[in-house]
Formats: C-alpha cells, sequence, structure tokens
C-alpha cells in the first residue's frame, strides 16, 4: 500500500520514522511518501519537503512566515493528489495538519488518520470538531486522552506511548552498562547524581538553568550532571555554569538518568522519560510575569497539570514549580525532601509505577502501523 506521511517537528520526525519501520514490517510492498525530516528519509521513500523548511512556531512567526506556510500547504495537498495514497497519516502540528485534512477529506475519497493527537485537552478544545469531519481514525500516545475524546463521542485508539518503547529498546540495548563506567568514561566524582535537564531551546535552559545550579548548591554531598540538549553547543551553557563544578552530558541523557539519584527538569517529555527511569524529580518551569500566567493556567486552560506524570496520574506525583511558584528556595524544599524524605520518596517511586502500568507494554509504533494496515484491508472488502 502507499502511505503519505506529515511531519512539522523534529518529534514528528522521530515518531513518524518509527511508525514507517514498523509498516514496512507489516507491509512489505509499502511505499512512502512525506513531509518530514531526515529519520523518516532513512526509512526509505520519497522527502517532499524538510520540517526545517515548515517549523513556525508562535504567533509572530506564523504571521511572518503566513505566505510560505500558505505555499508549503498548497505544496502539500498537490503531491498527496499527485501521489494517490492509500491513507493519508498526519502527525501532530495540528495548525498545519487540520487544514490539510479538510482540504483532502473535501476533495478526495483518501482516508485521513491522525497519528499521536494535538494537545485540544489543554486548549482548542474546539478543534475536536474538526477531527470528527475530516479525520477518520484517531491513534493516540496517551491513554487519559481515549476518556477526553469520549465525552466528544468521538473514539479513538489509544496505541502505547513512544517513550516507553525508546526507555525499554534503551534497557535492552545497555545491559551490559554500568554506573562505574558511565563515571569513568565522563571523568566525574564518585558521588550521587542530581540529572539537570534545563530543557531542549536556548531560551528555557537561559531562564531555567541559573535557578537550578543555585538550588542545588546546597546539596555537597551529590554531584550536579547537566543533560546537554542536541544543538546546543557546550559554550552555551559555560556562561550559566561559570566557576560551578558542575558538569555536561551531551547524547547520554538516557544513562544520565539511569544513574541519577534525583532530577530538575524541565516540563516536556523529559518528566516522562524521568519517571520510566524511576527517579524523583521535581518540574522546574520559570515563565514571565509569573502571576498573569499562572492566572490564565488557572481559567483559561482546560488542564490542572502541567507535566506529562501527574496528567497521565491525574493527581499530583511531582511537584510542579513554575510561573508564581518557581523559586531557588522552592526548588531546594523540593529536593531535600526526596531525598532525606524516605516516605516522600518511595511515595513517588510508588506512583511511578502506577504510572508505568498505565502505559502499558512497549510496541506503540508497531500497534499503531497494525491499526493503520488492517482498518485499510478492511475498507477493501
Amino acid at each position: 500500500m502507499k502511505y503519505f506521511l506529515v511531519a512539522g517537528e523534529a518529534s514528528g520526525d522521530l515518531h513518524g520514522s518509527n511508525l514507517m519501520a514498523a509498516i514496512k514490517k507489516q507491509d512489505a510492498n509499502a511505499e512512502f511518501c512525506f513531509l518530514g525530516g531526515d529519520l523518516m528519509a532513512a526509512q526509505g521513500g520519497r522527502l517532499v519537503k524538510h520540517y526545517r523548511e515548515m517549523a513556525f512556531m508562535g504567533f509572530i512567526p506564523v504571521l511572518l512566515n503566513l505566505r510560505t506556510i500558505l505555499r508549503n500547504m498548497k505544496m502539500c495537498n498537490k503531491e498527496i493528489l499527485k501521489f494517490q495514497p492509500d491513507v493519508l497519516i498526519l502527525i501532530d502540528y495540528p495548525g498545519f495538519n487540520l487544514k490539510v485534512a479538510k482540504y483532502i477529506k473535501t476533495n478526495t475519497r483518501i482516508p485521513v488518520y491522525y497519528y499521536i493527537s494535538p494537545k485540544v485537552w489543554a486548549w482548542k478544545e474546539y478543534r475536536v470538531k474538526s477531527f470528527k469531519k475530516y479525520v477518520d481514525k484517531m491513534l493516540s500516545i496517551l491513554p487519559f486522552e481515549v476518556e477526553f475524546y469520549k465525552k466528544h463521542d468521538y473514539k479513538i485508539d489509544y496505541v502505547g506511548n513512544p517513550v516507553v518503547d525508546a526507555v525499554a529498546n534503551y534497557k535492552e540495548r545497555n545491559s551490559a552498562d554500568s554506573r562505574e563506567k558511565f563515571v569513568t568514561e565522563n571523568n566525574l566524582k564518585d558521588k550521587p547524581i542530581i540529572a539537570l535537564l534545563a530543557g531542549s531551546r536556548q531560551q528555557e535552559i537561559k531562564d531555567n538553568l541559573p535557578a537550578m545550579l543555585k538550588a542545588i548548591e546546597k546539596f555537597s554531598d551529590h554531584q550536579p550532571i547537566i543533560a546537554g540538549a542536541p544543538g546546543i553547543e557546550a559554550d552555551y551553557y559555560d556562561k550559566y555554569i561559570g566557576d560551578s563544578s558542575c558538569r555536561i552530558v551531551f547524547d547520554q541523557t538516557y544513562r544520565l538518568l539511569q544513574y541519577a539519584d534525583a532530577a530538575l527538569v524541565t516540563s516536556g517529555t523529559a518528566t516522562l522519560e524521568t519517571a520510566l527511569f524511576r527517579v524523583p524529580q521535581v518540574v522546574c518551569y520559570k515563565t514571565p510575569i509569573p502571576q498573569v500566567v499562572y492566572w490564565v493556567f488557572k481559567n483559561m486552560l482546560h488542564t490542572k497539570y502541567i507535566s506529562l506524570v501527574n496528567l497521565i496520574a491525574n493527581k499530583v506525583v511531582v511537584q510542579e514549580l513554575f510561573a508564581k511558584y518557581f523559586s531557588v528556595e522552592a526548588i531546594q524544599n523540593e529536593v531535600d525532601r526526596f531525598l532525606n524524605n524516605h516516605t516522600y520518596r518511595d511515595q513517588m517511586l510508588s506512583d511511578y509505577n502506577d504510572i508505568i502500568r498505565i502505559l502499558g507494554k512497549p510496541g506503540a509504533s508497531e500497534k499503531a502501523a497494525r491499526i493503520v494496515i488492517e482498518s485499510l484491508k478492511q475498507k477493501e472488502l
């Protein structure tokens, strides 16, 4: 069968490539055409446009590049019509993908599937109407989304979470590794580790890392280690580290988490990865005009939490120190709690076990591929 995929960001490229690999295992005659990135290109098929030419985030960048975005959209629709796929698979990236879905569903009989739901449960809930109208099948990677869509009378399929797959694959590949080897190879001290995951973008690092570094000065029995983000040079971190004894490791985030005793984490997928490695953590996220941001969060967004850990558990498992609650002292107090209060630490680890159970076993990409292929075969009957 023929598959056309659209991914407009780095995360979409990763998930898209894993889905393509799984489809190839189940469909030996699979043909791919896609908008994506290098990881998807490595799976074969034709790359129409790289996501680097499409990724405009935020109101101002989108406004300034509106003509380019519209041109990309028109080109995408044209390429889909030319390729005539058996299915169109859209990956997150809702501002672009929902418009493509509308065009294809309105003008063709090509089935439209969506892999990885946009976070409409947090805001822009009205977009569910577009999904019901223009998307034939939604494949979700977050278990709580099933109930969210159910209240809108829209059935979706939870396929598991790719982060579970990534962590399981890492552990299998690195079963012979050891803490001693990690410490020696990275010239670290033989002290307990506090991992600092300060974000993947420069602005996040600028906002969060200084307070993180200041907070962990109190815990001299531990060594702070920064997980260097892809695409961020070491010298960018240097201006914040200064004379601190803090070290950086690049391309070893999972390895760092495997041997960490605690973690300070900026919200995002990293909070879930930290939980899967069963590392006690505190979520730290500094914002501008914190009082206003917190008011908006409480009164305008449709979610109680900012971290995937708490969202999946549907309760407070890890403390979220963001906006008006973000401070050096608050971070210190929370780290002190899970380092020295064993009851508190054990409860967090027990809650992690519940989250791991809720997420289910590895195999998200394989399950998603199976649902896509089997549903298409049923349409052919």
